[in-house]
């Protein structure tokens, strides 16, 4: 197996998600923000989904000593400086997530639940915690322990292949609906979203999906098993980004 073979596999799934019906129901500013404001934890565990791999693939402790191989290194810490210090349409450097952030608080979205998130989690509350006891929707708290479920199971090639083919090799395709005639739909209004949408599709569709790609295929090697765990993973990642994408179609303003 390869990752040519597992995106075949995958692509189904890839179908039912490019082509979901939540795309066409975007056609207004209320049911947008409706959107972001679940879409927003997507963005913010794809975070914690880099970061585990950074954590694994790398070294972040002092003193500091060679892991891993030097190729796999480079693969994961390039990934990480351009998710985590980008910069916006003006030059500034932000992280991807800080970049959705500024485009919720443009739409005038509520961006108080993920706010509330980094607030808990800084006051020492595990995510597990907060997903319990918070008010999160059903469809988010769902995605986003599926994460943390691939995150604690820490099976390096599951995780490589969840952030790969659940993110980094999905994400252009799915932008690619979302950004068509944004701006004709809303002039003057959604600048920051769209060259946050136009951004990933860049950078993921081209040298970062290159190098995730190169990372899976590192990290199964020659053991045939691994390469089924880590295509049976990335299934669940675009099993559970169906359901959040039902989720969130489900709660939005106006009739299905």
């Amino acid at each position: 197996m390869n990752p040519t073979t597992i995106e075949h596999r995958l692509t189904p799934l890839r179908e039912q998600l490019i082509q979901h019906p939540l795309y066409r129901r975007l056609d207004s500013l209320e049911s947008l923000r409706h959107f972001t404001e679940s879409h927003i934890f997507a963005v913010w565990d794809f975070m914690s989904l880099l970061k585990a791999l950074q954590r694994e693939l790398t070294c972040v402790d002092v003193p500091w000593v060679p892991v891993g191989k030097p190729s796999t290194r480079y693969l994961i810490n390039e990934i990480v400086a351009g998710e985590e210090s980008d910069i916006d349409q003006h030059g500034v450097r932000m992280s991807h997530f800080e970049l959705y952030l500024r485009a919720m608080q443009e739409l005038r979205a509520d961006t108080s639940a993920v706010v509330n998130l980094l607030t808990d989690l800084q006051s020492g509350k595990t995510v597990r915690e907060i997903l319990t006891q918070s008010k999160l929707p059903a469809g988010v708290a769902e995605f986003v322990g599926f994460t943390f479920e691939i995150i604690e199971r820490n099976r390096l090639h599951e995780l490589a292949a969840v952030f790969t083919f659940g993110r980094e090799d999905l994400i252009p395709d799915m932008f690619v609906e979302l950004v068509a005639g944004l701006s004709d739909r809303f002039p003057g209004q959604v600048e920051t979203y769209q060259y946050y949408l136009e951004r990933h599709i860049e950078v993921d569709g081209g040298h970062h999906g290159h190098l995730a790609l190169e990372m899976v295929r590192e990290l199964c090697g020659e053991d045939p098993v691994k390469w089924e765990e880590a295509a049976a993973a990335a299934e669940d990642a675009l099993r559970h980004r169906i359901g959040l994408w039902t989720a969130i179609a489900s709660g939005l303003p106006g009739k299905e």
